[in-house]
């Protein structure tokens, strides 16, 4: 059974509620026939019901599935546009402003999100992915404990009984300092239990092995394994590890015997974007791995950025990976 299978089958049963902001675009109205039909989850669709009802008639589209919200005309406006004012007004939002804000779905979606009246959110087939992430960050913000949103792909083997990896972040930070690569960790490996379903094992990686080699650049990343340490966190990591100790068995003997982690990492960290967005393209194009991603971490509640690119399937596919990050 395909990976993604395996992980529609765990959203199914957690019975959850994805909200979908950009309800004008057709492929959001497909992806939410097909996540109804298939019974992956309730649907939330965003926007003035008529302008929804009369896209959908276009394509022939059956939303009698679908809840339909105008934020604009709904009896939670108020609620949440003080709760939009509470939260921001310190940095100059007024309450005048923020009720307009609110009627934006993007804000609307994410305060839902945050109110518990959906699991999870996913946008930005429509919208750029600094408006989906300045909505969810002014909203719901990061997870406690973390200063950092940041990504990771699942990168899934060519080969069914092969290890499936994470890798981050690749998308988002381009030059993370200790603390974020700290944070990255961290995110990551929640993330590998809230998808995966897997015991984290961190991999730190750089081109030196535990003092190998000298560089400020080395030492970035044992600074973030100090900052892991100093935090103690509830997940297995290691660094700075060279990319085959981190994943051979073989070469870990020999290079970190003394390693918990090193030859059996499944969460890898790159040290920057460059790295990271390099290292799975390669992986991906001459390893046969199949991406899935960039998934979102680091939030305080669930909700994914999609590429204005998207297909309906990846906006399916990311509304399964968030309603499995919204199981606590």
């Amino acid at each position: 059974m395909h990976i993604l299978e395996t992980l529609k089958q765990r959203a199914i049963a957690i019975g959850g509620t994805i909200v979908l902001p950009e309800a004008n675009d057709r492929r959001t109205l497909e992806a939410a026939v097909d996540i109804c039909a298939q019974k992956i989850a309730k649907v939330i669709l965003l926007g003035k019901k008529e302008q929804i009802l009369a896209e959908a008639a276009k394509w022939n589209y059956d939303l009698a599935e679908c809840e339909i919200i105008d934020p604009a005309t709904s009896a939670d406006l108020d609620s949440f546009a003080e709760a939009l004012y509470e939260r921001r007004k310190e940095k100059g939002l007024s309450k005048a402003d923020a009720h307009s804000t609110m009627q934006n779905p993007l804000y609307f979606g994410a305060m839902m999100v945050k109110q518990g009246k959906a699991s999870g959110m996913v946008a930005g087939a429509a919208n750029t992915t600094a408006d989906v992430l300045r909505s969810a960050l002014h909203v719901v913000g990061v997870m406690p404990g973390l200063k950092t949103v940041s990504s990771c792909f699942i990168m899934v083997p060519p080969k069914a009984d092969d290890k499936t990896y994470l890798f981050a972040d690749c998308a988002v930070v381009p030059n993370p300092t200790a603390e974020q690569l700290a944070d990255i960790a961290a995110s990551t490996a929640h993330s590998c239990r809230s998808i995966l379903s897997q015991e984290p094992y961190v991999a730190l990686l750089s081109f030196s092995t535990l003092g190998s080699a000298e560089h400020e650049l080395v030492e970035k990343v044992r600074e973030a394994k100090g900052i892991l340490d100093a935090r103690k966190v509830d997940f297995s990591y290691d660094g700075e590890l060279q990319l085959d100790a981190a994943i051979v068995e073989s070469i870990a003997h020999s290079k970190a015997p003394q390693s918990k982690v090193a030859g059996h990492a499944n969460t890898l960290v790159f040290p920057d974007l460059q790295a990271a967005n390099i290292g799975y393209k390669l992986v991906q194009r001459l390893g046969g791995f199949e991406a899935i991603g960039p998934i979102i971490q680091g939030l305080a509640a669930p909700i994914c950025d999609l590429s204005r690119g998207c297909s309906v399937q990846d906006i399916v596919n990311t509304s399964i990976l968030v309603l499995l990050m919204s199981k606590k």
